[in-house]
């Protein structure tokens, strides 16, 4: 019996370590991967924990292992845009201003009624009120309400606004996305002019670089503070 409390002592303080070493999100605001080898690590404990026939060892490497093969993964995906596409997929929209895209929610194995769930979980409650709807990597779903329909509305305080927009993200930690830059009709050179204003002297040294469609940009390096541009960008679509 006590041999059987102190494996069980010993698998949980190491899983215990495992998973703060792996971050603090919750389940459901996992990457694929991260969802992946949590749920092996559970299982993987289990098994020296209930039998006393298998090593420890049998449990305490395979554990370990998962450990080193996250942060491999996580490293990868911090360096590499491709990387972060294999591993965690791509934000998906779903809704956009001519409605419902049919093919999108195939793509992602969806119903209308998955995404009217999801809609109303997040306290909307009609298609009308929504610009913008997109499935994350982790499988939320995150809204772009219309203008008028964000609380509290511009209707209901009688402001004139203009209308609602999602940003692209150009440079993602370091990383320039030359498919952002192809969809909004970009070159690298507009986006080194905005840096060299801004006193960021190369690419690398950018945490975050989003614009939107009314030329607004939102820029960070990795080692400052963040600050908003408006440039005489117009995105059309």
């Amino acid at each position: 019996m006590f041999i059987l409390i102190a494996r069980a002592l010993i698998i949980y303080i190491i899983v215990l370590i495992v998973i703060r070493l792996m971050g603090k999100r919750q389940l459901g605001e996992m990457q694929p991967f991260e969802l992946v080898i949590t749920l092996i690590i559970a299982d993987l404990a289990t098994v020296p924990m209930s039998d006393a026939t298998v090593p420890l060892l049998h449990g305490i490497v395979p554990l370990l292992t998962l450990v080193v093969l996250h942060f491999a993964m996580s490293f990868l995906s911090r360096k590499s845009i491709f990387a972060r596409k294999v591993f965690n997929g791509k934000p998906v929209i779903v809704i956009d201003p001519d409605g419902i895209r049919y093919e999108a929610l195939k793509s992602l194995n969806m119903t209308l009624n998955d995404l009217t769930e999801g809609i109303r979980a997040s306290e909307y409650f009609s298609f009308d009120q929504i610009a913008y709807a997109i499935i994350e990597t982790n499988g939320k779903l995150s809204i772009l309400p219309k203008t008028q329909s964000a609380p509290p509305t511009a209707e209901d305080l009688k402001v004139k606004t203009d209308e609602a927009t999602l940003s692209i993200i150009l440079i993602n930690d370091g990383k320039l996305s030359n498919e952002n830059l192809v969809y909004t009709g970009l070159d690298e050179a507009f986006v080194l002019k905005i840096l060299e204003q801004n006193k960021i002297k190369s690419i690398k040294e950018v945490l975050i670089f989003t614009i939107d469609k009314l030329g607004l940009v939102y820029l960070q390096a990795k080692k400052g503070s963040a600050t908003t541009v408006q440039t005489d960008y117009k995105g059309g679509n």
